[in-house]
């Protein structure tokens, strides 16, 4: 399949380089996509309880 232990390492840092490509394009969508909120009944926001407030 490879000619030579050139083609051999040409064709490792290709691989290597493609995944890195793909890994950096999953991040940057990851950023680009809003994040998810937490979100009850009729799409109110949550906001965490403390425990302290049920008290009152």
């Amino acid at each position: 399949m490879f000619g030579n232990d050139a083609d051999f390492i040409l064709s490792i840092h290709r691989t290597h380089a493609a995944e890195l490509r793909a890994e950096a394009a999953v991040d940057r969508l990851a950023r680009a996509l809003p994040r998810r909120t937490t979100r009850v009944w009729l799409s109110r926001r949550s906001h965490p309880v403390r425990t302290g407030d049920a008290r009152r």
